[in-house]
């Protein structure tokens, strides 16, 4: 009987520290508030050298080392393709780190909660995708390094049909492009 407890117990520790969400975002708001992303600077992140791959180090220029060390994603506010202060903050290190890392391209998706038409949430999401594209152009990163992409209300973050839900949904995510 003690030792079933004992295996059950590390069994849920194990689940527990093994469990996370690379769409749980940081700071978003019901009202559509902009997360940082996993780790970002000053938000209590984790130094590359924590996580991450071979010897528990992330590849620099990769996906992980975005989302982990930089942020990944914004957040928009209800029917809006309009960069918050917060969102500003992200892809500012964003630009950053796409300057530090010449050679990667990338890929923004725009996304939508669910509310709303097919047809509206696919331009909701060009456009929201269209401004971080714009905003990190005008940092100084070349055009040609970013793509575009929509997908409305397809790929949602989170599948409730809530406000919490709803916000998480609302985000722009750069994706690091493998082989360009």
């Amino acid at each position: 009987m003690t030792k079933r407890f004992v295996l059950a117990a590390l069994g849920l520790l194990l689940l527990v520290g093994c469990s996370s969400s690379n769409d749980t975002a940081t700071g978003a708001s019901a009202g559509g508030g902009a997360g940082t992303g996993l780790g970002a600077p000053g938000a209590g992140g984790v130094a590359s050298s924590e996580l991450g791959g071979p010897g528990g180090r992330v590849t620099p220029g990769s996906q992980q080392d975005l989302e982990i060390n930089v942020g990944d994603r914004v957040f928009f506010a209800f029917d809006s393709a309009v960069l918050d202060d917060a969102a500003r903050q992200t892809l500012e290190r964003q630009a950053a780190w796409l300057k530090q890392f010449p050679a990667v391209s990338v890929t923004i998706e725009g996304h939508c909660d669910e509310r709303g038409t097919r047809e509206y949430n696919l331009a909701l999401g060009d456009r929201r995708a269209n401004a971080v594209k714009n905003y990190l152009v005008a940092l100084g990163i070349s055009p040609n390094r970013i793509r575009t992409i929509s997908y409305g209300k397809e790929r949602p973050a989170d599948p409730g049909h809530d406000e919490t839900a709803w916000a998480l949904n609302r985000r722009a995510v750069t994706v690091v492009n493998v082989g360009y």
